[in-house]
């Protein structure tokens, strides 16, 4: 940030008093600028037939990571709650109808200052085509994922924990809420 969105002088970096960081803050108008880190929700949408459980997932059609697959997912707006946002993304990105559930899984990936959330979601229809800012949309297997071929660490996580918490279905368990932190980079693959 270089200059202050309230009067545009330049900012400068400094400890505002009875805090412990350094801020952007206005030395004109004393405007402290907080940048803190960005939401990315979306929603592990399921279709289950015979107690056989297919995740739907999306090529990514942008980059970062384009080509891609991922989980229906993006960054939050102001006015939404993260459900209204979960819902939303998954509409944007694989026009797919669906009930949301509870949340399953917070990371936090502090290295790019971001936090996501996946919420269950049961897929209404399989009426779902890709958005914008996909490629393709398609149901997977558990065997069927392309975990090598997954967009981001939170992404392969997060499916990991779905589908370890569907094998204790079986045994009486149930699903969890799942938190944790995301200290690996994603591999890219050489070109």
């Amino acid at each position: 940030m270089k200059f202050c969105s309230e009067c545009a002088h330049p900012v400068s970096l400094s400890i505002p008093d009875g805090d412990n960081r350094l801020r952007h803050v206005c030395p004109q108008c004393g405007t402290i600028h907080y940048q803190n880190p960005k939401m990315v929700v979306g929603s592990i949408p399921v279709w289950e037939v015979d107690g056989k459980a297919q995740v739907l997932l999306c090529t990514r059609a942008i980059e970062p990571r384009y080509g891609y697959w991922t989980l229906p997912a993006g960054f939050m707006e102001n006015d939404e709650t993260t459900a209204e946002a979960a819902a939303r993304e998954t509409v944007e990105e694989a026009g797919a109808h669906i009930e949301l559930g509870n949340l399953f899984s917070l990371l936090n990936v502090q290295r790019v200052h971001q936090v996501h959330l996946f919420y269950l979601a049961r897929l209404l229809d399989l009426d779902f085509a890709p958005g914008i800012e996909s490629l393709e949309v398609r149901l997977f297997a558990e065997e069927a994922i392309p975990w090598e071929e997954l967009a981001f660490p939170t992404v392969r996580t997060t499916l990991e924990l779905f589908f370890a918490d569907r094998a204790k279905l079986r045994e009486g368990g149930s699903y969890g809420v799942h938190t944790g932190d995301i200290t690996r980079p994603m591999a890219i693959p050489a070109d």
